[in-house]
């Protein structure tokens, strides 16, 4: 390669380097936590000391299928700390209303239930922040009673049967939760530590169709 007269290569190269540096930034990488055919990625903690995850959870036609039955929870065998996470859920009108939640940042043994902050997905609740394990974090005070802070909004969860959609943003010590284009509920100051993300299994039916991270940091 030739160079310009008088012009250091070395320049050249520190520059490139530079501009691309400042305006060459990727996008984050989007990642699928259920692969659509299989419980690959997960692992199960029940409340009676089974792991088989096939106890409670299915897949079934690309979705996500849980029974209700062993109680406790799936968690991600990959620990997160930063992120935007989508999730897509219903419940079967067949069925009847459901209950299930949001584990994230989950830490410490496991058990029924783990320290973690639980996006709640109980049927009119959606939108609600459950604490468990004394997670620090600062909520709106004036809906908070006890472990739990309450929407924001009243309930604009769709119909049983239709698909709802979670968009939760997790950045450092914010956290905020968005139900079917809504803000229903925010904290700060939550602890920032890695930890696995969870989906209960809590006594009633529920189907997930979409878990999608996107890392922030």
């Amino acid at each position: 390669m030739s160079y310009p007269e008088g012009m250091n290569p070395l320049k050249i190269i520190m520059l490139s380097v530079f501009l691309c540096g400042t305006g060459c930034t990727s996008k984050p990488e989007t990642v699928s936590l259920f692969d659509g055919s299989t419980l690959d990625g997960w692992r199960a903690v029940y409340a009676d000391g089974s792991t088989d995850i096939d106890a409670a959870w299915s897949v079934e036609g690309g979705v996500l299928v849980c029974q209700g039955r062993p109680i406790g929870y799936i968690q991600t065998e990959t620990n997160y700390e930063s992120y935007k996470l989508i999730i897509e859920w219903r419940f079967n009108p067949d069925k009847g209303a459901g209950n299930s939640g949001v584990l994230m940042r989950i830490t410490g043994p496991d058990h029924v239930w783990p320290r973690s902050i639980e996006a709640q997905l109980h049927s009119g609740n959606a939108g609600d922040i459950w604490n468990i394990g004394n997670f620090p974090m600062q909520v709106a005070d004036e809906r908070t009673h006890g472990r739990r802070t309450v929407k924001a909004h009243d309930s604009n969860e769709k119909p049983l049967g239709e698909w709802n959609r979670y968009e939760i943003m997790l950045d450092g010590g914010d956290l905020s939760m968005v139900v079917n284009g809504i803000e229903q509920n925010a904290a700060t100051g939550c602890e920032v530590i890695p930890g696995g993300i969870g989906l209960q299994s809590e006594g009633a039916w529920i189907e997930f169709r979409r878990v999608e991270l996107t890392e922030l940091r």
